[in-house]
């Protein structure tokens, strides 16, 4: 059996017959069976928008050429059965507790949120009727922030396609869809990541893995180095090695952990809006057309100078999605977007955001203390705005022009927008950069400033990082390790997923 990749053009809205008939043809082949390795959308000509694949052929008429084997990970069982706790049941520290669980150790993961079903009818209680519930949240629980997210699984780390293949595969294992495997920007949709999650719980339970929920990390106590007992509201372990994954959100366990020795830097962050448009706004700016047969929804990624001091761009693209009420503690009120796999609804959200150093916000050298405290009493400030959870907002253009015209705006955050004058709210050095860059984006895309910003977007990065040394080991200790979006060192499902499976690897190879 003969195999080969080629490269195929087919359009937008093709069938299998289609593109059988376009193998046939490049190869000159009858009998043959295909596997899709890639697909990306080439929308750079219009008139003529079409999908690129890269097809893996096998043919017994293909001569002198074999498939290439993938390297697997691989992931030694050394028995230990000690007792290791995972904190955080987001991508980082679901998948480093997976392959611990699968080396050998007893893994205790524990989760301040609830299970994905009850975190779910939390959450759609709170969009019905505005009180905040601590275990049905967008922050926390089964799944992490990326639960109820558009699921995006794209990643611009290198040098971790062996760790994304393990990621992907046991997703598809847990019932994604198999083109998250070949598709250039894949996505699973809120929808299918509450399946998701669930069917990995059960899979980590059936390898003798414990999961608990609603179970808050309190404190940890320290001695030489070492931490030799992990404190919650409902019990203490004494485990030989624990692993932080506390998202970017947990702001106790960051301050805790701060106490406690462990030694954190500020860094760069981002801070902003959400911005949302008509769906149909941008299909016609991308595609020329207000659909494209075969296609869900477009999307874009923008990037701009901004002042010249601080980059702005646009971050977690939710086509056809929805802006959602993202706060994680009561009395403070931030956004962020979400949409379902098939992104059919009929708006489309980004986050719009500048780069900043929580030095500049604070106009001094601040510690990462003082850092999480600006951060947090923005929040609260927008909080105070409306003293309840609809988001203030305001039309772009009015943005720009820092004058507020607009009085009605129709939009998918279920519990209201108010409209207000956003730029008095936002840091100036903020106001000034995301003013600027929206006016490039304005230059890119059409009609773009017919589209309206809402609310605080305060979540897309973290404003500390800890320092750690290989294997996601914190400086100053023997058995502590943060990984993820919380540790400073990854963003998204899969750069933090992946973080999560090398740590993992890392402690298993020195055990």
């Amino acid at each position: 059996m003969g195999f080969k990749t080629i490269t195929v053009k087919v359009p937008t809205d093709y069938t299998d017959e289609m593109l059988r008939k376009s193998i046939s043809k490049e190869l000159h082949i009858k009998q043959f069976s295909f596997q899709i390795e890639n697909k990306s959308l080439d929308a750079r000509n219009k008139s003529a928008i079409h999908w690129l694949l890269s097809v893996g052929v096998f043919s017994e008429e293909i001569k002198g050429a074999i498939q290439s084997e993938k390297e697997l990970l691989s992931i030694p069982n050394i028995g230990k059965e000690k007792e290791v706790v995972v904190v955080g049941n987001g991508p980082a520290g679901f998948f480093c507790a997976y392959v611990l669980q699968k080396a050998g150790f007893k893994v205790i993961m524990i989760d301040r949120g609830s299970e994905v079903e009850k975190r779910s009818k939390g959450i759609e209680q709170f969009e019905q009727d505005g009180v905040f519930n601590p275990l049905g949240n967008y922050a926390f629980g089964e799944g992490g922030a990326g639960t109820f997210s558009d699921g995006k699984l794209t990643s611009r780390s290198k040098h971790i396609s062996i760790e994304k293949q393990f990621i992907l595969s046991s997703y598809v294992e847990a019932g994604a869809p198999r083109e998250i495997e070949y598709m250039a920007h894949p996505h699973l949709g809120t929808d299918n990541l509450k399946k998701i999650v669930k069917n990995l719980r059960l899979a980590f339970q059936k390898l003798g893995g414990t999961m608990t929920f609603e179970t808050t990390l309190t404190d940890i106590r320290v001695k030489d180095g070492r931490v030799e007992e992990v404190i919650t509201d409902k019990g203490s372990y004494s485990p030989v090695a624990v692993f932080i994954a506390p998202g970017h959100s947990a702001y106790e366990t960051y301050r805790m952990l701060l106490r406690r020795g462990v030694a954190f830097r500020t860094k760069n962050f981002a801070l902003g809006s959400r911005m949302e448009h008509q769906q149909d706004v941008i299909n016609i700016a991308q595609w020329g057309k207000p659909r494209l047969p075969g296609v869900k929804a477009a999307e874009y990624r923008l990037t701009s100078a901004g002042d010249g001091k601080h980059q702005v761009y646009s971050f977690c693209m939710c086509p056809g999605g929805m802006v959602v009420p993202a706060t994680a503690y009561e009395d403070t009120n931030i956004v962020n977007g979400m949409s379902y796999f098939k992104r059919d609804g009929h708006f489309a959200n980004a986050a719009c955001v500048a780069g900043i150093h929580p030095d500049v916000l604070a106009s001094k050298s601040v510690s990462p203390l003082e850092a999480l405290d600006l951060v947090e009493q923005l929040e609260r400030k927008f909080f105070s705005l409306t003293q309840k959870y609809a988001a203030p907002a305001c039309n772009i253009r009015d943005f720009i022009d820092q004058k507020l015209r607009t009085k009605k705006m129709e939009s998918s955050y279920p519990l209201g927008v108010e409209p207000l004058p956003l730029w008095q709210f936002l840091p100036e050095s903020v106001t000034q950069a995301m003013k600027a860059g929206l006016l490039d984006f304005d230059r890119k895309m059409q009609a773009f400033t017919t589209g309206n910003l809402l609310g605080l977007e305060s979540k897309t990065s973290s404003p500390i990082q800890v320092l750690r040394e290989e294997g996601g080991r914190c400086v100053g200790f023997t058995n502590l390790f943060m990984m993820g979006e919380g540790s400073g060192y990854a963003g998204g499902i899969i750069s933090s997923a992946a973080d999560g499976v090398r740590t993992a690897l890392h402690f298993v190879s020195q055990a």
